[in-house]
């Protein structure tokens, strides 16, 4: 049987973290070393992007997170347009030994107002 995304995305957040905006915010500025990773197309966060987020798309993860976090036990919050993305990009990193991973399951747009 084929999975269809929208199962992919549901399984993957029963095996994640995923928060909510102001759950999201209030983990970021608790932490010193955070970081928030856009794993929307490139193309998307040239249109408009959070200040502090790093883009890397979905795609690209795997290869340049390693890079970018060292550490296993780094603060890494995924976003996407509406969580599916950052959801499946979460698990991704999770299962490669990120320990500290959540997706923030939100709209960019309520995203944006939060973290400017």
């Amino acid at each position: 049987m084929i999975k269809t995304a929208a199962e992919l995305i549901s399984e993957a957040q029963t095996r994640i973290n995923c928060l909510d905006v102001a759950s999201a915010k209030a983990l970021y500025e608790a932490s010193d070393h955070a970081v928030i990773i856009d794993v929307r197309e490139a193309n998307n966060a040239a249109e408009s992007k959070l200040k502090d987020s790093i883009n890397i798309s979905r795609g690209l993860v795997e290869m340049k997170v390693p890079k970018l976090c060292p550490d296993a036990d780094t603060l890494i919050l995924t976003h996407c347009g509406g969580g599916g993305r950052a959801s499946l990009s979460a698990l991704t990193l999770q299962e490669m030994g990120y320990t500290n991973v959540h997706a923030i399951t939100a709209k960019y747009d309520d995203l944006k107002n939060c973290f400017g």
